[in-house]
């Protein structure tokens, strides 16, 4: 068992980013960490917040206008409340510019997000 304290992520401007949680087969997580966890997995549950943040993701240069990403068969006011939520739980981050706002995954997001859904190399 690791007694490495458990410390956030965060962004530049200081906020909490994602959590830096054990993997799922470490130990049981703590409250804590099961509702940073929660959030993240309730943002991503829904198909066209995963469509979003896999357009973003996936998108030429790890950041997208939101011009480019908006057809996924809602109207754009229904985007803007999944990036919103995406967002808000801490999966994205975004830059106004001009009249565009460009989102970005933070690499720190996918790597606690991988780190938390990993194996135990076999012994």
């Amino acid at each position: 068992m690791s007694n490495a304290k458990v410390l956030p992520l965060l962004e530049a401007d200081g906020r909490d980013v994602a959590p830096c949680c054990p993997p799922l087969t470490e130990r049981p997580m703590t409250a804590v960490e099961a509702e940073v966890a929660a959030r993240m997995f309730k943002a991503l549950g829904d198909p066209v917040r995963l469509r979003l943040f896999s357009a973003v993701a996936s998108h030429e240069g790890g950041e997208a206008c939101v011009c480019d990403i908006s057809d996924v068969g809602v109207s754009q006011p229904t985007v803007s409340h999944h990036l919103k939520k995406l967002r808000e739980a801490g999966l994205l981050t975004s830059e106004r510019r001009g009249t565009w706002v460009y989102y970005r995954v933070e690499p720190s997001v996918l790597a606690a997000m991988g780190k938390l859904l990993t194996l135990p190399a076999p012994a």
